[in-house]
């Protein structure tokens, strides 16, 4: 299972929520560059030479976990686009104690205080990015779902490649 390519892990969203984030991701987002569906990443760069290790590390610590609520609280700009911040202590708590474990191992990205969102938009001229917020921001309504675990993720410069999905208990 050990590869040199890395590895992405993002939270695993319920399918509802998913669906509602990836509409508004495939509306907005560059379609040239967008090559996923909508995604919430905790780490951007875990060393696939340590796969097997991380992914039963994760399991462990999924298993302490049950089915976290989540909130879709704002929009946020981002300069050359927009995301939605999300609100989860438990997810957070999580991270961070995955952070702790895996610090040797994380890139400066993956070491800073993270904060939850899942982008709408990126890549875009500054005025059309400024636009689009300012017109979801306006119509934006804060609402709940449900994470249900995490996905880890093979990365190799294209779509991504799921390892393996990890459920909490």
């Amino acid at each position: 299972m050990e590869d040199a390519a890395p590895l992405i892990m993002t939270a695993l969203i319920e399918r509802t929520a998913l669906a509602r984030f990836d509409a508004l991701r495939r509306e907005h987002f560059p379609p040239e560059r967008n090559l996923l569906t909508a995604h919430l990443t905790m780490f951007h760069h875990l060393p696939g030479t340590r796969a097997s290790d991380l992914l039963e590390e994760t399991k462990d610590a999924a298993r302490h976990e049950q089915p976290m609520r989540a909130r879709a609280a704002r929009m946020q700009f981002m300069g050359r686009g927009c995301s939605i911040l999300i609100e989860c202590a438990e997810l957070c708590d999580l991270r961070d104690r995955l952070r702790s474990l895996w610090e040797p191992w994380l890139i400066p990205q993956d070491q800073q205080r993270w904060r939850p969102h899942v982008t709408v938009q990126n890549k875009a001229e500054p005025k059309a990015a400024r636009a689009l917020y300012d017109r979801l921001d306006r119509s934006f309504s804060p609402w709940m779902f449900q994470i249900d675990g995490v996905t880890l993720w093979w990365y190799r410069n294209g779509p991504w490649e799921k390892l393996r999905d990890v459920r909490f208990r």
